[in-house]
């Protein structure tokens, strides 16, 4: 089965061979690949029960040295149960050098010396597919739109609305009091902070005023498919993300195309037709560089020169052999991260005076598709099909060490944000949601910035 949008593809693996011999007591494998070094284990220590109504953490772990097995690039044997079902195992870009340092220079850099604490809550609304952060807390949406006012703790929520008749919400975008949602029925809807444990829908985009307005003259119609038009301020399918920047709200959608809004009276100003198939992925820099990413493998880079009201296509770059499904940027712009469907984290810097980018090599480790990216704090969150989160620091000589492997949800990871904490603190809360329903908040302490500072 083939599922749109996100490009998650699922298939049978039908041409794993079948394994030699199995035994117990003591326990042994016999595999038909070269054999791998097993991960050393991971020891959790159950954590005392608090006397308050808050969640209980559910453990507090301390992964030991090796958070990797048997190499940088993540390649694992194949399940012996050729009727396994595999989320998007597909090619890791062999041709792409990995940035992976496997022996970090420093070993106080390395997995061993990360450590975090988990709480988790599973909402009664289903699968989670978007997280978002800001001063009034943090947001999530299923198929309604909940509120977590208090950092790092899941045990106080908020629901603030219901949105089933537009379906799922796919991305929230904050913009000072106000929230903005992307919706499975191809609209966003707008809410606006109303009071405590309250926040009010003010408007639909496209909004009626801008539709009766442009309705009337032909120019304003465009054919989204065979004997079908339709106002080209209009999304006509999934709207996938989202994102606010210098005033305006970009969003992306499963109908190839980027519009751009204005916050300030939700005018829709321009459409593109970005991609060759849907748009899974959005970023925007800090300059106003665009940023998209399509199941057609493509990220394309767009941007408004001066003067222009209009933003134009300024290079595009292919080097993923599959869907891209996520997108992020470093905190100053000059480095893009895109997850794919081939497994593959590729790393994007400027380079010359232009500002083009190219890929300068390959984060492996996670044995299915990459789903969602959230960088902060000089850390870059992927999450995957393969049910885990992997956190990557940027050390000597553009290496990336493993700091951390989360492990916890039972279904592909859609989501992840990383929620601001104070500039001298030595954690970060990383909050992730998952198709399972279940979000979780995990505390993981960074003694590396201890020891930079020193």
């Amino acid at each position: 089965m083939k599922a749109r949008g996100p490009s998650i593809d699922f298939h049978v693996s039908k041409s794993n061979p079948p394994l030699k011999s199995f035994s117990t007591l003591p326990l042994t494998f016999s595999l038909p690949s070269p054999t791998f070094s097993l991960p050393s284990p991971t020891f959790s220590l159950p954590f005392p029960s608090a006397s308050s109504g808050s969640p209980v953490p559910e453990n507090l772990v301390f992964p030991t040295s090796s958070l990797t097995s048997g190499n940088c690039s993540g390649a694992t044997t194949p399940p012996s149960n050729p009727d396994v079902l595999l989320l998007s195992p597909q090619s890791s870009l062999p041709s792409v050098p990995s940035l992976h340092n496997c022996s970090p220079d420093n070993p106080n850099l390395s997995a061993g010396n990360a450590s975090y604490v988990t709480f988790s809550t599973k909402t009664p609304y289903g699968a989670v597919h978007a997280l978002a952060a800001s001063a009034n807390g943090v947001f999530a949406g299923t198929t309604a739109l909940l509120r977590f006012p208090n950092a790092g703790d899941l045990s106080e929520s908020e629901t603030l609305a219901f949105t089933s008749a537009g379906g799922a919400i796919k991305s929230i975008a904050p913009s000072g009091g106000r929230l903005f949602t992307a919706h499975q029925d191809g609209k966003i809807r707008v809410w606006e902070h109303a009071g405590p444990k309250r926040f009010r829908r003010v408007a639909t985009l496209p909004t009626i005023s801008d539709r009766a307005f442009r309705f009337l003259l032909p120019r304003n119609h465009v054919q989204v498919r065979r004997h079908h038009t339709s106002l080209w301020i209009k999304h006509v399918d999934v709207v996938s993300a989202l994102a606010i920047r210098g005033g305006l709200l970009y969003s992306a959608s499963w109908d190839r195309t980027l519009k751009v809004w204005r916050v300030s009276d939700f005018r829709c100003l321009e459409s593109v037709r970005a991609h060759d198939d849907a748009i899974n992925a959005l970023a925007v820099s800090a300059q106003g560089t665009v940023y998209t990413g399509s199941a057609d493998t493509r990220i394309k880079i767009w941007a408004r020169p001066a003067g222009r009201k209009k933003h134009s296509l300024v290079a595009t770059l292919e080097k993923h052999r599959s869907a891209v499904n996520a997108l992020a940027l470093s905190s100053d712009g000059s480095v893009l991260y895109s997850g794919a469907c081939d497994r593959s984290i590729l790393v994007w810097e400027k380079e010359g005076g232009a500002g083009v980018m190219a890929v300068t090599g390959a984060l492996r480790g996670h044995k299915h598709a990459v789903l969602c990216l959230a960088y902060a704090s000089e850390l870059l969150v992927s999450g995957s099909a393969d049910q885990t989160i992997r956190i990557w620091r940027r050390g000597v000589d553009n290496q990336y060490s493993t700091v951390a492997v989360l492990e916890g949800h039972e279904r592909p990871i859609k989501s992840l944000v990383v929620a601001p904490t104070e500039p001298t603190s030595e954690s970060v809360l990383i909050y992730s949601g998952s198709l399972d329903g279940v979000i979780k908040v995990w505390r993981v302490w960074q003694p590396w910035n201890a020891l930079t500072k020193n």
